[in-house]
């Protein structure tokens, strides 16, 4: 049996990709190596990866494991069996109050801190990632981060773990009888480790060594403290495993002893005109006791201006050399923060500051400062010159030493030629991390190769003779293994190969991650620059994305679609068609089809890209004749289609599915999938239009808005005895607070233009965009006429609001008059309707468990969405398993797959909240919650409607 025959096995078929775009999407990681995996997996449970051991042994072949993908030294690719972790790992258990925490390495930080935050608890480690970045990779590089230093990381507070063995030994440290378990099934190891504990104990100067390392922050080896902080075999596994990158043994689960969070927080920006005197500044500013000090140099300062959203604090000052560091203090109450930052003041009031520092309390702005570090290596990575690669450094020397390390690495820097290098880092710890971009990657530039060989190996002299470690926290990876032996003794070298024999002694784990034999070992495997798609080349597949995105449970995510278009391209570059060809084929489905479209992808990605735009531009391009002039026709006699959609899925509800199926697959053959969805039997019937609104005047009162109905809540209205959906919600509300409303001429004719875009319908969505402002410009124009104002337009949908403000946008780009301000009817009730209404206490309903859609997201009007549950219901939860439900239109009908895989985890945590209201703010996610979790969902402003009696003006 070969090794994926056996792997299928062992395993399942479902769970063997072996596929050219399956290797291929997994290739790479954040880092600059790229290495194409034989096969790839998933493994669900701890069993399924001990059975996945088994088979690689039995083949000989080496395993990585797999989870969020975001480390950066290379240790998260492999080219045998990838074992993907992230998508059956990650459960989360909150114990004793939050005390400590249960996790499993597919959980993200943000995941697990988003349960903890109700007991006032975080994890120590706090990664810039910490978006993206899972448990597994946390416990593998020993991640600590911001404000973690060495005091709270996962060595110091992890408190047990389960753990795979290369040999398939499964090990739950806390069980009762671990010890002699371990002892009994790994007699070898155990006896191992015992010797390498006494080893190093009797040797005084290893320990001083050890002890001199690790008093900083140090991921370089293996976490050799352990043999001087722990004497029995199973705390040594422990902590060995703390730090191993995936070398030693797999982490199935883990638990952490939590930090307490200071609620009280100030947050500033402290602005020095180089980052030699930023450096120097910093054992007096460690001595005021901040929580964080995060240095970035001119050139990290002048990326993150390029975000329109950037804050002002990066904005007031013109930048040369200057440097800037952000600066944090907590504490547990508002008195002390105000002692705490009083004293700090001093010191800041001292330091030739360019502006004056201000630390703010008020959490957007907070967060909004600390959004520009935590994006910056990917916002600085996807400004790179094109055709370069980037390469991040990640460095420590004693904080007294920081200011003489920066001025030698900025002359040695400029010595190699590296123009513009980026330096930022946690400086509160002495942690350095800085930026070259380099033309590597092809064979045919060996002078690029020769270059950053010859830097390394000067960069490695200035660190180790300032004192330092080669890698704070990063993890030692491919980047830095070669340079292992540099940093520690030949003793201590010995003891670091002696772990990875006791551990594994086929040598199967992720073989020349942390040590090599191979000194040109970290400039193998480079990444190659392939720029592919204007929309997505700035992408340095950092990962960031993947967590937002519908389907990265099902097929494809945002980097991984932008992966394989590179890999594409490479492979066509290179003459291979057949590889070309077989992914241009898989993509179809994997990269197009299943990509909701939905934007989300954009919200997470420091540098803002949509590979959704690019998804609807290859749509665009694969469309065929008749589905372009069936759309564009369908734009121009749009009330007949909605109607007909109406009254067909009212018919379908009485007859049987598969009378009904039969024609619609026949459709479906002539016109396209995108033209013809597949009916769905729990799909709402629909056919009330939408011009019956008060009579097609709109609803009577002050005019404040031109109302503009979705044409989904026609053809899919929910139906509920006496329900008439959103539209007379709508309609209902501003009626009772005398807030008038004009609906359009030839409303059923008019649409968002979603539909068309989406598709790639360029021509149709331009008639409906024309059709559209045509009708609001009329109707605008009337209510001017009675109000000498000007309206905005009014959408009862949060994805609709989003389709008609980009038409919108777009015709005041074109310079159109036409254009007009578009508000979504919810913030519109919350803002013009609630303050006029008197919400009888009596009948809140008792709770509301709410669905944020992406459009509400982006929007930025989830305030809104909040405001007016928490006026309805007395209690209000949104799952803190929250995503984009996938339906995205029509994919919810043409893939339902892509849904069930999106809303799989919410769908879970909504059954056990078990809320007496269900609601969201648009038709489609409400038929997609509904389907995944069979409670009832419907529009936010229906609820409302309920409680708020219709005639409670005040």
């Amino acid at each position: 049996m070969d090794l994926i025959d056996d792997l299928r096995a062992a395993l399942g078929g479902d769970r063997v990709h072996a596929r050219a775009i399956d290797r291929h999407a997994r290739a790479r990681d954040a880092s600059h190596y790229l290495l194409v995996p034989q096969v790839a997996a998933v493994a669900e449970d701890a069993g399924a990866v001990a059975r996945a051991l088994g088979v690689a042994s039995r083949h000989g072949t080496p395993v990585t494991f797999r989870s969020g993908g975001t480390s950066l030294s290379g240790q998260a690719s492999g080219s045998g069996l990838l074992l993907d972790t992230r998508r059956g790992f990650r459960r989360v258990e909150v114990l004793d109050a939050g005390a400590r925490v249960r996790v499993q390495p597919g959980a993200t930080v943000r995941a697990v801190n988003a349960r903890l935050a109700p007991f006032g608890r975080a994890l120590g480690p706090d990664p810039a990632s910490e978006a993206a970045c899972t448990i597994g990779g946390v416990i593998a590089n020993n991640s600590s981060g911001m404000a973690a230093g060495v005091e709270h990381n996962s060595y110091r507070t992890l408190e047990s773990l389960t753990v795979v063995l290369a040999s398939g030994t499964v090990v739950d440290t806390a069980a009762p009888g671990a010890r002699d378990r371990l002892r009994s099934a790994e007699p070898g190891l155990v006896a191992a480790l015992e010797r390498l504990r006494d080893r190093v104990r009797a040797d005084p100067a290893s320990v001083a060594e050890i002890r001199e390392r690790f008093a900083m922050k140090n991921t370089m080896g293996y976490s050799l403290d352990a043999f001087c902080d722990f004497t029995d075999p199973l705390d040594l596994l422990v902590h060995l495993l703390v730090g191993s990158e995936g070398t030693l043994g797999f982490v199935a689960e883990a638990v952490f002893r939590t930090v307490s969070v200071q609620p009280c927080a100030a947050t500033g920006l402290l602005v020095l005109d180089s980052v030699e005197r930023a450096a120097a500044a910093l054992p007096a500013l460690v001595g005021t006791g901040a929580a964080a000090l995060e240095l970035m140099d001119a050139t990290s300062l002048r990326v993150a201006r390029r975000d329109p959203g950037a804050p002002a604090a990066v904005r007031g000052f013109d930048i040369d050399q200057h440097a800037a560091i952000l600066l944090e203090y907590r504490a547990d109450d508002e008195s002390s923060l105000a002692d705490r930052v009083a004293a700090a003041g001093v010191v800041l009031d001292a330091l030739p500051a360019v502006v004056p520092v201000e630390l703010t309390r008020v959490p957007a702005e907070r967060a909004a400062l600390w959004s520009v570090r935590k994006g910056l290596y990917a916002a600085v990575a996807g400004a790179r010159p094109p055709g370069t690669t980037a390469l991040l450094e990640d460095v420590v020397v004693p904080v007294e030493r920081l200011a003489d390390t920066c001025r030698e690495l900025a002359a040695l820097l400029s010595a190699h030629g590296y123009v513009d290098p980026v330096i930022f880092g946690h400086a509160k710890d002495g942690n350095l991390h800085f930026m070259v971009t380099e033309e590597i990657g092809d064979a045919t530039d060996p002078a690029a190769l020769d270059r950053l060989a010859a830097f390394t190996e000067d960069l490695v002299t200035l660190v180790l003779r300032q004192g330092g470690n080669l890698k704070a926290e990063h993890g030692t990876g491919r980047a830095m293994a070669p340079f292992v032996e540099r940093q520690y003794s030949a003793g201590l070298v010995a003891v670091l190969r002696e772990v990875k024999r006791a551990f594994d002694p086929a040598g199967i784990l992720n073989p020349g991650v942390v040590l090599t034999d191979d000194p040109r070992a970290h400039l193998a495997d480079l990444k190659p620059v392939d720029h592919v798609d204007a929309e997505v080349d700035r992408c340095v597949e950092c990962g960031y994305c993947e967590p937002v995105c519908p389907s990265r449970d099902l097929t494809l995510t945002p980097r991984q679609r932008i992966v394989v278009r590179r890999a594409q391209a490479r492979a066509a570059a290179e003459g291979d068609e057949a590889l070309a060809a077989e992914l241009a084929e898989q993509f179809r489905y994997d990269g197009v089809d299943t990509c909701a479209a939905d934007g989300m992808c954009a919200t997470a990605c420091p540098v803002r890209i949509d590979t959704g735009a690019l998804v609807k531009r290859l749509r665009a391009e694969d469309r065929g004749g008749v589905g372009r002039r069936a759309w564009r026709t369908a734009a121009a006699h749009w009330d007949t289609v909605t109607a007909a959609a109406g009254t067909g899925l009212d018919a379908a509800a009485r007859v049987p599915a598969p009378a009904v199926q039969a024609p619609n697959r026949a459709a479906r053959s002539l016109l396209g999938d995108d033209v013809v969805p597949l009916w769905s039997p729990d799909l709402p019937g629909g056919g009330r239009g939408r011009s019956g609104t008060r009579g097609g005047t709109g609803v009577p009162g002050d005019v404040a808005g031109v109302f503009l109905p979705s044409c989904q809540g026609a053809m899919f209205a929910p139906g509920e005895p006496g329900g008439d959906g959103v539209q007379a919600a709508t309609a209902a509300l501003c009626e009772a607070a005398g807030v008038g409303l004009v609906v359009p001429a030839g409303l059923d004719g008019l649409c968002c233009g979603t539909p068309w875009s989406s598709k790639g319908y360029a021509d149709g969505h331009a008639v409906m965009a024309e059709r559209v402002l045509a009708a609001v410009d009329a109707a605008r124009a009337a209510a001017r006429e009675r109000t000498g104002a000007d309206v905005p337009v009014v959408v009862d949908a949060s994805s609709c609001s989003e389709g008609v403000a980009a038409i919108m946008a777009a015709a005041r780009a074109a310079g159109d008059p036409r254009a007009a301000d578009v508000v979504d009817a919810l913030s519109f009730v919350v803002r013009q309707v609630l303050p006029r209404l008197t919400v009888d206490d009596g009948r809140r309903v008792a709770s509301v468990t709410l669905h944020p859609t992406c459009s509400s997201v982006k929007a930025g009007t989830d305030g809104d969405l909040h405001t007016l549950a928490r006026a309805v219901a007395r209690t209000v939860h949104v799952p803190v398993d929250w995503a984009c439900c996938g339906f995205a239109g029509d994919r919810g009908m043409l893939h339902p797959e892509l849904t069930a895989a999106a809303t799989a985890a919410e769908a879970a945590e909504v059954v056990q909240l078990a809320a007496a209201e269900h609601a969201s703010s648009n038709r489609a996610c409400e038929i997609a919650m509904t389907r995944a979790t069979g409670r009832t969902y419907r529009h936010l402003l229906e609820v409302a409607a309920q409680v708020v009696g219709p005639r409670a003006r005040r």
